[in-house]
């Protein structure tokens, strides 16, 4: 699949670049992107929600009543979880919500989600460049010359560009990553992919 090399100005350069077909065209496995979002999603998590049982709590021990006659159900002391204010009966603890997956399990998950943006025609290859300065309104003017102004946006460089990832940022549907780091969740929750392409190169390398 060739696709034609546009400068940030959205004109053609003359050039083109085939798309490596055993990345781009490649028939995509759901399976695999599910557990790739799901394993992406579970390291996102903190883990750090915490609820005191009972035996946590701060309070008397002393037994409030009789155990039978009381009409109620029996409980102990002020701690007990029927009272309120009581602990918690298996509160949740502090976790850590990461799991493993195979590499290539997660290798295959991230073609076949370049794989569905290829078939999507969702991918645009723009010559490498820079900002003199971080302007917000320069990386304003790439997407509106790219005819993809208002959609959620994710730029692939081929390595940190302090001038373009500040210029970016305060933009809610735009998001700037590094070849090296494209992930199946945030190819899937583009809508489309502006690759440089140095970074097309990086990707071949890393998944060709």
């Amino acid at each position: 699949m060739e696709i034609n090399v546009l400068n940030i100005k959205g004109q053609e350069t003359g050039r083109k670049v085939t798309l490596n077909e055993s990345i781009f065209g490649i028939e995509p496995n759901d399976h695999v992107i599910y557990l790739d979002v799901k394993r992406y999603l579970a390291d996102q998590r903190q883990g750090t929600a915490k609820a005191k049982e009972r035996s946590e709590h701060a309070g008397s021990t002393r037994k409030l009543g009789r155990q039978k006659g009381g009409g109620g159900a029996r409980h102990g002391d002020i701690n007990s979880p029927l009272l309120r204010g009581g602990g918690r009966v298996f509160g949740p603890r502090p976790r850590d919500y990461r799991f493993k997956l195979n590499k290539k399990v997660i290798a295959l998950a991230r073609k076949s989600a370049l794989a569905y943006k290829a078939q999507e025609n969702a991918i645009i290859v723009v010559e490498d460049f820079d900002f003199e300065a971080p302007k917000t309104k320069d990386f304003v003017a790439v997407a509106k010359n790219l005819n993809i102004e208002g959609k959620k946006l994710l730029m692939v460089l081929p390595e940190a560009n302090k001038n373009v990832y500040l210029s970016a940022r305060n933009l809610q549907k735009a998001e700037c990553i590094i070849a090296s780091n494209v992930n199946t969740y945030k190819v899937l929750n583009a809508d489309v992919m502006v690759i440089t392409e140095k970074s097309l190169e990086s990707i071949n390398g890393v998944l060709g």
